[in-house]
């Protein structure tokens, strides 16, 4: 790909280096199939000289260089940026005037009617396609410049890729043109054909749409560029949408600090720790301690954090008893039950702050005693035993 690049700044200086003539348009299409550019053109002398205007269909953002290496031609920049690029990409700069039809029209008038002027390209369909399924419909405009026209069909080929993506700049279709091995330009040269008495300019085009689509096997629609655009913008509407559907319902996948109760539940090594809390705090409800376990992920922290909250929690023995109460009371005597469940004061964690140091402390104990036994040193509160003396 390189060297294609390489390869298309020489051709774009011996395109701008070499006057218009048949010698340049020889050496560039020499070059061109070196970059895999290849165009091979039917009926070469169907064309008519006399004619001032060639329409053809619209494949490729590079269609009128394709024309330019076969016959002397020019095409007028309807959209797009002007100046430098204009000039590098084979155009012809009309300026503002392309904004209006009507003065776009006489512009053109004008130009057709110099004597010795090259004749004028335009692509009525005003947008690209990929020239396999139909043609878009024909504009009115072209087709009142001069009351005889050429038309030009033309055929692209290119393997494995589109010849042509919606939306593209003409650069990024640049460098798919040298990324690919080799595209193929089918130009066909027709029979010139020539606006009747009394025919109005868009039922000439509409003749010349028909016959073009005949000659490439396609359906002539009545789809507009206008069309198409609409047309693209609901497409990557509708894509969008998707995309965020499927992103809500895809399963989300949390890291194991922020995993949920549920799943985190199931974690056997948090489940074990969970239950060295409990052994604590028996009163906790489980799901309490299983959330600050996860968040936590330590057995020390959880118990700290418990014990220094000030919100209530239900123990669940008293919650259990009471439901097992409940069942077995009658009906009638639900209400008075549970009116004193009600009153009856809730045990809060702060009650087994207690319970909590005085287990700390024996742990502590059973640990320093231990140590002590194992680095043979007396416990606090007691004397180490002196041995008996052997002498007499």
């Amino acid at each position: 790909m390189l060297l294609r690049i390489f390869i298309g700044v020489h051709v774009f200086l011996v395109s701008c280096a070499l006057p218009d003539s048949l010698l340049r348009r020889s050496i560039v299409r020499i070059m061109c199939s070196v970059l895999g550019l290849h165009v091979r053109q039917n009926n070469p002398r169907s064309r008519d000289k006399h004619v001032k205007l060639y329409v053809c269909n619209h494949v490729t953002q590079f269609d009128h260089n394709i024309i330019n290496l076969l016959t002397s031609c020019n095409t007028p920049m309807l959209e797009g940026s002007a100046g430098f690029v204009c000039w590098a990409r084979g155009f012809m700069e009309l300026g503002a005037v392309a904004e209006n039809r009507t003065e776009l029209v006489g512009t053109l008038e004008r130009y057709c009617s110099t004597p010795g002027a090259p004749p004028l390209l335009l692509f009525p369909e005003e947008d690209t396609t990929n020239g396999r399924a139909g043609l878009l419909k024909f504009s009115w405009w072209p087709f009142s410049v001069t009351d005889s026209v050429q038309p030009v069909a033309m055929l692209v080929q290119r393997p494995f890729l589109a010849v042509t993506t919606p939306e593209s700049s003409w650069l990024t279709e640049l460098l798919w043109t040298f990324f690919v091995p080799f595209t193929v330009y089918h130009v066909r040269w027709l029979s010139p054909m020539s606006k009747q008495e009394g025919e109005s300019h868009q039922d000439f085009a509409n003749k010349v749409q028909e016959f073009l689509a005949t000659e490439l096997g396609v359906v002539s629609t009545q789809i507009t560029k206008a069309d198409k655009a609409e047309h693209i913008k609901r497409k990557k509407h509708t894509a969008l949408q998707t995309a965020s559907t499927n992103l809500a319902a895809r399963p989300r996948t949390t890291p194991r600090g922020f995993m949920s109760p549920s799943s985190g539940a199931e974690d056997p090594r948090v489940g074990r720790m969970a239950q060295q809390v409990k052994d604590v705090l028996p009163d906790i409800p489980l799901s309490v301690i299983t959330r600050d376990l996860l968040r936590t992920n330590c057995v020390d922290t959880t118990i700290t954090n418990l014990l220094e909250r000030t919100e209530d929690y239900p123990t669940e023995t008293s919650s259990s008893s009471a439901s097992g109460s409940l069942r077995q009371q009658p009906s009638s005597s639900s209400s008075s039950s549970s009116s004193q469940a009600a009153a009856a004061p809730i045990p809060t964690i702060k009650v087994y702050a207690v319970r909590y140091l005085k287990v700390y402390n024996q742990q502590h104990n059973k640990l320093v005693t231990r140590k002590a036994l194992r680095e043979c040193r007396p416990l606090p509160g007691q004397l180490r035993s002196r041995p008996k003396s052997n002498h007499f």
